[in-house]
């Protein structure tokens, strides 16, 4: 465990907030091109989320100006926090990684600041990002261990082969996975997600997070997938893997899930692929007792996968579609977009929990609608597939 930080390093930081939030927009791409140089390192991020205005550099940039801004009070930005760690245990970061994290930063903000990042300002940051670093290790540890004493768990990458290989709806194909060792396997909870190692053709590493789109059944999980446009690992999964095909696999991670504990009624908010955890939560839950309604939204029916499962589980489903594709319309197929107002006139704002999970502009949509509806943040979870899920405060 890290010391609590000297008065003289927080009014440090508290005095050099503003001039790095004015800067840091240029602060985070110089520490990226820092770490990235590193081919170690290099492996650890999605290299398709790097490219032009990279949405991990505007989430991490949004990170350090919400810790400097919150450096007395940092238990504010304890959920966030929580978030960091899972994705960090999903992709198996370890504590040798953090010192590389450090020096990108310090030289980061060292060039950009030029003579206003004096020795003492750089010590203080430091010691700034060593005492949050030492908070997400701690939380990290807990949930290796965690994972690995659990029945079926394992701690770091284990080989799995693909068992079964399905198409589920246009450029969306799901997958199930058994380890080759015969074992076990951890029960997730209903809304996390696996992450993965991948070695391609040109040999180069690359990590990816999958939501699991199955109940736990102790014995094997699913993963669903779209093929997106210049996806290097999406594209080789649907175009290259087969039953049979060995995949590296951690244990299931993830601050988003479903407790049915206490909840009167669940509204699940999905786009596109984002479904895949709410299948997950209807597998695990539905037909049991607690009221579930199935909101999703699409870009035509050919892409809307997994319809039965929605249709045979849940309470009530409601499809929107931006382009019906032909389709008569019919009881719970709508078009167009889903409507935030809609959601207040068709679920039971005072008592429903949203669970809510798709492309970012999709959920900032609903989540600032629900807001606005006085749904307090309490019955508001939300997952996001990206970087923006690391975005503190």
């Amino acid at each position: 465990m890290s010391s609590p930080l000297s008065e003289a390093t927080l009014q440090i930081i508290e005095a050099t907030a503003p001039v790095v939030a004015q800067h840091v927009d240029q602060i985070v791409p110089a520490m990226y091109r820092r770490l990235l140089a590193d081919k170690e390192i290099r492996a650890l991020f999605n290299m398709s989320n790097q490219e032009g205005q990279a949405p991990q550099h505007k989430a991490l940039a949004n990170a350090l100006v919400a810790y400097a801004t919150h450096i007395r009070t940092p238990n504010v930005l304890a959920g966030a926090v929580e978030r960091i760690a899972q994705k960090h245990a999903g992709l198996q970061i370890l504590p040798e990684h953090y010192p590389h994290v450090a020096d990108a930063l310090l030289g980061a903000i060292s060039e950009v600041l030029g003579e206003a990042a004096t020795p003492e300002v750089l010590s203080a940051w430091g010691e700034a990002y060593w005492q949050l670093a030492h908070i997400l290790i701690g939380r990290e540890e807990e949930i290796y261990q965690g994972t690995a004493e659990a029945s079926g768990g394992w701690r770091g990458w284990r080989s799995f082969e693909i068992a079964e290989k399905r198409r589920e709806a246009t450029d969306i194909i799901s997958f199930v996975l058994r380890p080759v060792d015969g074992g076990a396997v951890v029960q997730h909870l209903p809304g996390q997600y696996l992450s993965f190692r991948f070695h391609l053709a040109d040999g180069e590493e690359q990590r990816r997070n999958y939501s699991i789109s199955s109940a736990p059944n102790g014995q094997t999980y699913r993963i669903t997938v779209k093929r997106e446009p210049h996806g290097r690992v999406s594209n080789w999964l649907h175009e290259v893997a087969e039953v049979g095909q060995r995949i590296e696999v951690a244990p299931p991670a993830g601050a988003f899930f479903l407790d049915p504990c206490d909840k009167q009624e669940v509204v699940l908010l999905s786009g596109g692929v984002g479904l895949t955890p709410m299948i997950s939560m209807l597998e695990a839950f539905g037909g049991k007792g607690l009221r579930m309604i199935h909101v999703h939204a699409a870009q035509d029916p050919e892409r809307h996968a997994m319809t039965g499962t929605s249709g045979r589980l849940a309470d009530a489903t409601f499809a929107f579609y931006e382009d019906l594709g032909g389709r008569e319309r019919e009881e719970g197929v709508l078009e167009g977009r889903i409507d935030p107002a809609w959601l207040t006139e068709n679920t039971d704002i005072e008592q429903a929990d949203y669970f809510i999970c798709g492309a970012v502009g999709f959920m900032q949509a609903m989540v600032r609608g629900l807001k606005a509806a006085n749904v307090p943040d309490a019955r508001i979870h939300h997952e996001f597939f990206g970087p923006a899920a690391e975005v503190l405060g």
